[in-house]
């Protein structure tokens, strides 16, 4: 469903890529503004207890990984090797600061047993990332699991933004759910890389 919504988002975001590109920003540039957006905002508002403007402020920045690439292909430039190692580089910064923020959030208020499944979903999610990267190094496929990167980001801003809304439960639930997919998730990548080198 998310890859669906890519086009739609990256004609809507598209007349912004153009002013930024006819003002000389690149790519590079609109990757880096993103995630630091995303990490200051993350470590800023959830820790203080504002899940829902933390959730909408993180979500303008995390739509920048779309931003970077409308404006690479505005700028005639298309995309280079270094900013793709760039955007998966600080895509992983990103992730890290939205659940250490919501890690602290649960310090903050003692309840250490969702801090810690809350780290699960930080853990779980980078070896989700780090799987998929290394099969690629060795020349394999490694697309298959029940949550990918947008959906980690939709589960966890969602929970967040309801939750500051108060909604009750709804964040708990969310990293429980998260932490459990994510998990499985890296055991299906592990076993989809088994698979293949197997056949060689």
């Amino acid at each position: 469903m998310l890859k669906l919504l890519r086009p739609a988002v990256t004609r809507i975001l598209t007349p912004l890529g153009r002013a930024l590109a006819g003002h000389g920003i690149g790519p590079d540039a609109v990757t880096a503004i993103g995630t630091l957006g995303t990490v200051v905002s993350a470590l800023l508002f959830f820790p203080m207890g504002l899940l829902a403007a933390g959730a909408l402020v993180i979500t303008v920045f995390v739509l920048f990984d779309l931003l970077d690439g409308v404006v690479a292909r505005l700028g005639g430039k298309g995309g280079t090797t270094w900013g793709a190692f760039l955007d998966s580089t600080l895509d992983r910064v990103a992730d890290a600061a939205i659940f250490a923020g919501l890690i602290l959030y649960f310090v903050s208020r003692g309840d250490t047993l969702m801090a810690g499944v809350t780290l699960a979903c930080l853990v779980s999610g980078a070896l989700v990332s780090y799987a998929k990267a290394r099969a690629e190094g060795l020349g394999l496929t490694c697309d298959v699991g029940l949550a990918e990167r947008p959906e980690r980001l939709v589960v966890a801003l969602v929970a967040a933004f309801l939750s500051g809304l108060g909604v009750p439960y709804v964040l708990p639930v969310g990293m429980w759910l998260l932490a459990a997919a994510s998990t499985v998730t890296v055991v299906q990548r592990v076993v989809h890389v088994y698979r293949q080198t197997r056949k060689r």
